[in-house]
């Protein structure tokens, strides 16, 4: 069984030495200093919601904002998605079928790959006791339904950048 290989590192270390290289050349092409820069990985957003409108809308609102998005309908579509990438954050309703939005969260903050990962509810449940157990569950944000879409931007925005 094959293992995946992190070679961030070996990457990094290749860049800085490309780049100490060219600091004493005379002349480097914008080429060349792509090339040296480490690649950057989009960051990848988990968005978990049943409601298929819902689901694309913010599939559109993220599409043109250079993130890796998975799509997932519910906690069963979940198997094959979590092993294609680290997930920077997810975006998770609460009113999902068989296994709702509160124990998936659960879950996946006792897991120790997701334990650290930004969940972000979205809902139409306005309940203050509902959103107040979304933050004891450890959530970082809750929006509601209908939600503004620059909200929804800046609030991914500012998780990511928190957990850079």
């Amino acid at each position: 069984m094959s293992k995946k290989v992190d070679i961030k590192d070996l990457v990094e270390k290749i860049a800085k030495l490309s780049r100490e290289r060219m600091s004493q050349a005379q002349v480097v092409s914008i080429e060349d200093l792509k090339r040296a820069a480490p690649p950057v990985r989009p960051k990848t957003l988990l968005i978990i919601e049943d409601d298929e409108t819902v689901r694309k809308a913010l599939e559109r609102i993220f599409l043109d904002e250079n993130y890796k998005l998975l799509l997932a309908r519910g906690a069963a579509d979940l198997s094959g998605l979590l092993t294609d990438a680290p997930i920077d954050l997810i975006l998770l309703d609460i009113g999902l079928p068989w296994v709702n939005g509160f124990e998936l969260a659960e879950m996946m903050k006792a897991h120790k790959d997701l334990k650290r990962v930004p969940i972000v509810f979205i809902s139409g449940q306005k309940d203050l006791a509902v959103v107040k157990r979304g933050f004891a569950i450890g959530a970082h944000d809750f929006i509601t339904k209908p939600f503004d879409v620059g909200n929804v931007k800046k609030t991914v925005q500012t998780l990511l950048a928190l957990n850079s």
